[in-house]
């Protein structure tokens, strides 16, 4: 048992999905050994409290938001330039699958922080979603620009229900915050038109992840999934608390029952399933392709 750098008792969706497509643990960017062949396997530029916004997360210090990551990346392709002739990176990078998982920062660490960001006093919940659009299409844009043509994005899910949210008190006990759902709409239903719209280009093949509604319907009906806890974190404060795992704290010991593994991330059981339902899904999980379809289409 050792830290791993994630949020999670375990491995996160992203590496769930990288062990299905047969590239377990992606290279961090961070890691000055990120360098050479390693890169081939893919490399993850996740940051924590990183979000579309540069702004958003910035009380947590220093983090790659969105646009950061889209320069480390173009760092990587140098790497890759120097590695491959240009036909054979054409040819890498069409075959590549991006993975986004962005916007519930731009939220939880921005937008639902009145007290340190402005965004709320400025916009309300649909203009600041049409924001947070606005500027994830840009980058999308820079990322098929570089040579990327296959994307899967994930929604984000009802954060109104995360333990942080509930213990804010705006919700009875037991409850999700209905308004913190409420206001992902614009968002969510927006990134169906920037695959759409992606979709257009030559090459592209974008898919939207139903995060919203894979989470929802495990917590709607969590014993389905062999869960016990849906309104509490495994790790942190026992209360709900805001406070998420810290270093020396003691987590819970049936981690599988658990929804929550601290006050904002799931645990890899859900992590499990989400990663099932945006590789093998429906439309109604992956729009309007799953990434198992996506790994099988070729230019």
């Amino acid at each position: 048992m050792r830290p791993t750098g994630r949020f999670s008792n375990g491995k996160t969706f992203v590496d769930i999905i990288g062990e299905m497509l047969g590239v377990p643990y992606p290279a961090a960017f961070a890691d000055p050994n990120s360098v050479g062949v390693k890169l081939l396997g893919g490399v993850n530029y996740a940051s924590a409290a990183a979000g579309i916004l540069d702004e958003s997360g910035q009380h947590y210090g220093a983090r790659y938001s969105l646009s950061q990551q889209v320069v480390n990346f173009e760092s990587t392709l140098d790497q890759l330039k120097t590695m491959m002739e240009s036909s054979n990176l054409t040819n890498f990078l069409g075959k590549s699958i991006a993975i986004l998982v962005f916007g519930s920062n731009d939220y939880i660490n921005n937008y639902l922080m009145p007290s340190i960001y402005s965004s709320s006093h400025t916009y309300n919940p649909s203009q600041f979603g049409n924001l947070l659009l606005n500027s994830y299409a840009r980058q999308l844009w820079a990322l098929y620009s570089l040579g990327l043509r296959k994307f899967f994005i994930a929604g984000i899910g009802p954060i109104g229900c995360i333990p942080n949210q509930r213990a804010t008190g705006q919700a009875p006990p037991g409850r999700c915050v209905d308004y913190v759902n409420q206001i992902l709409g614009t968002f969510n239903q927006g990134l169906k038109s920037i695959a759409d719209q992606l979709n257009r280009r030559p090459g592209a093949t974008v898919a939207i992840g139903n995060t919203y509604g894979a989470v929802g319907d495990i917590l709607n009906n969590p014993s389905t999934y062999g869960f016990n806890v849906v309104d509490r974190g495994c790790c942190g404060i026992r209360n709900q608390g805001q406070i998420t795992c810290l270093p020396y704290a003691y987590p819970c010991s049936n981690r599988k029952e658990y929804v929550f593994w601290d006050a904002f991330h799931p645990t890899q059981a859900v992590n499990e399933i989400l990663a099932r339902r945006a590789f093998y899904g429906p439309p109604l999980d992956s729009y309007p392709i799953n990434i198992q379809q996506m790994t099988l289409i070729n230019y």
